[in-house]
């Protein structure tokens, strides 16, 4: 008996779901979570997903693996970014977008629930009487920060062991005066205040704390300004060796600002993230932008690529970071908004918590110095994943994963180390072309292209019978025997579906060869194969092997297009001045040689053209009647 008898399916069982915000958890056959989601109302949105109505590629992947559901309700959408949040850092779905690297990342924390808080290199962000400043994902930098903000503010740092003892003696004794106590190193090389040796008391160290944290906020106009007051104010004392440290510090800070090549608005504070997206992994970038200057660049690397639409991609990755973030900008710059971006305003305004009531933006530009920005931190995404993939040899092991999917899916005798992948261009049969491109190991090898003139003339576009023409050039026994043209290829693939697939096994039959073929159809990037009559083979949405032939695919296209233009441009220039009766090779090279260009041609006189050395009035006035009349039909 079928247990599974009298069990509502799960079309039926959505009709229970409310019209109410909150978040959803589709589930698989063994109960895991495969994705968490949250809508403004459960059953529509979770709907879209049973009818296939949503558009996103990976909704037809997802479904097939679903068995059950779990709905929460919240009490508005607010409180359901905040649940799901919390949901995906709990189950970590597989289909939900996450970072590539799930590691802590390093802040700079300032312990400020001690008497003489100090600043030290860490990655938990747990003490609630610490402030935390970062995340910063070089740690290195972080430590380089925290070095230039003690030359810049002095202040003791947690590892200190005179700091430490300090601690120590002042939790068991809160009257503690530290008055003679030994001073530490730092505070010999101007580094620390002194609070172990009793040179700084609580007040004058909590002025110390407050300007350490505007400094390291990226206040620092207000700042500088306290310090240039602080230097004036000590010359006129005749402080000199004061004023010296003070102007020591206030270049240091100057020193920041130089470095930066973008020179900014002043008043321009934001977060600008950019992100560069392949097939199955993305790179971030991050600048932080305070008062003009970029005080922390960022990189992460996400493990969805284009399987993930950019509404997720980007609201995924925002609610990811600003969970860690501790410094939430009142502007967030971005290629493009998540639909819900009035939902992550909202939590993100209570992340900041103003005391204004000022309000957090996700800007759009479109042009200006924000524009900019925007696409300095893609082209630096770009870099995260370039530097990402070398270090990891992401490349290498997912070009090994591909081969041998390959392998398996298209039964093949061995891994297909040599692809060759052929595509059509033509436009109703006119100046027809086909490319051939040449994949080794993976990798495309570009000394092996070629390019063919399509010799049929049927004076209509007829793929199959071009192909068939193609192939039998490409593979007749003299450009086999022709170390040119490269070895026997492993797989041969060609742009289409069945049709394309029959011409060219038909095409191999004749020419008595053996070679795997497969043909890639444009819409589904379905794989038809001779051996499977039940359908065509569908790869894995999102796996290496199906971006590897998509890959091939795109660029036999590329280089077809790139052929077929260069033909029809020439065409342009030439067939039209071929037919004119008295105008050979010679007088067409006086003309265009003349004129500079086809379309400076056209556009000249009768007279013009008659006053070029060797051309008779009547061909300049042949000339100028065909070209006009051609004008005048397009």
């Amino acid at each position: 008996m079928d247990e599974t008898a009298g069990i509502p399916s799960i079309r039926e069982q959505l009709d229970a779901v409310p019209q109410l915000p909150g978040v959803y958890l589709w589930k698989g056959a063994e109960g895991q979570v495969l994705y968490v989601g949250k809508a403004r109302q459960l059953r529509n949105r979770m709907r879209q997903y049973v009818n296939l109505s949503d558009e996103r590629a990976m909704i037809p992947r997802l479904m097939e693996q679903v068995a059950s559901f779990e709905y929460l309700v919240t009490e508005s959408e607010h409180e359901s970014l905040i649940l799901e949040k919390n949901l995906i850092n709990q189950y970590s779905p597989p289909f939900n977008v996450d970072f590539k690297d799930d590691k802590s990342y390093p802040f700079i924390a300032l312990t400020k629930g001690d008497v003489f808080p100090a600043l030290k290199y860490t990655r938990e962000k747990q003490v609630p009487s610490t402030r935390y400043f970062g995340p910063y994902t070089d740690a290195r930098a972080a430590r380089t920060m925290i070095d230039v903000a003690r030359r810049v503010v002095p202040l003791c740092q947690a590892s200190c062991v005179e700091w430490k003892r300090l601690k120590r003696k002042m939790e068991a004794d809160p009257a503690h005066a530290p008055a003679g106590d030994k001073p530490c190193f730092d505070s010999h090389v101007g580094l620390g205040p002194g609070p172990c040796s009793g040179a700084c008391g609580p007040e004058e160290y909590a002025e110390h704390v407050r300007s350490i944290e505007r400094f390291l906020s990226g206040h620092r106009r207000e700042f500088l300004r306290e310090m240039e007051l602080e230097m004036r104010t000590a010359a006129e004392r005749l402080e000199f060796e004061r004023a010296a440290r003070m102007k020591t510090r206030i270049d240091i800070v100057r020193s920041l600002d130089e470095r930066q090549h973008v020179q900014l608005s002043p008043s321009l504070s934001a977060d600008v993230i950019g992100f560069f997206r392949e097939e199955t992994i993305t790179g971030a970038h991050v600048l932080v932008v305070r008062e003009g200057v970029v005080i922390i660049s960022n990189e992460f690397v996400l493990d969805k690529g284009f399987d993930v639409p950019d509404d997720d991609l980007i609201d995924g990755f925002l609610v990811r970071y600003y969970e860690q973030a501790t410094d939430i900008p009142r502007e967030v710059v971005l290629a493009a908004t998540p639909e819900d971006a009035p939902t992550v305003e909202e939590w993100l305004t209570t992340r900041l918590a103003s005391r204004h009531g000022a309000r957090v933006r996700l800007v759009v530009p479109r042009r200006g110095e924000r524009h900019d920005l925007l696409e300095l931190a893609e082209r630096n995404a770009r870099h995260t994943l370039m530097r990402y993939k070398v270090r990891t040899r992401y490349d290498e092991e997912r070009t090994n994963a591909a081969l041998l999917q390959l392998e398996s899916a298209l039964a093949l005798e061995r891994a297909p180390i040599r692809i060759e992948c052929f595509d059509i261009s033509t436009i109703h049969g006119r100046h027809s072309v086909a490319s051939m491109v040449v994949f080794v190991a993976g990798s495309p090898d570009k000394s092996q292209y070629r390019r063919f003139k399509v010799r049929l003339d049927t004076g209509e576009a007829n793929d199959f019978a071009m192909m068939a023409e193609v192939l039998g050039r490409r593979y007749a026994p003299e450009r086999m025997a022709d170390e040119r043209f490269g070895a026997r290829p492993d797989l041969l693939i060609v742009d289409g579906g069945k049709p394309q697939l029959t011409a060219a096994l038909q095409q191999l039959d004749a020419l008595g060869l053996n070679i795997p073929v497969a043909g890639l159809a444009k819409s589904d990037e379905e794989l038809f194969v001779p051996w499977d009559d039940e359908g065509p083979i569908v790869l894995p949405s999102g796996s290496a092997g199906l971006y590897l032939v998509k890959q091939i695919r795109d660029e036999a296209h590329r280089f077809a297009i790139t052929f077929h233009r260069e033909l029809r441009g020439k065409a342009m220039t030439t067939s039209v001045l071929d037919d004119i009766t008295g105008l050979g090779p010679k007088r067409k090279k006086l003309l265009l040689k003349a004129f500079g260009s086809f379309k400076q041609l056209r556009e000249a006189t009768a007279e013009d053209m008659a006053a070029v050395k060797g051309i008779p009035q009547n061909v300049a006035e042949e000339v100028y009647a065909v070209l006009h009349q051609q004008s005048s039909v397009e």
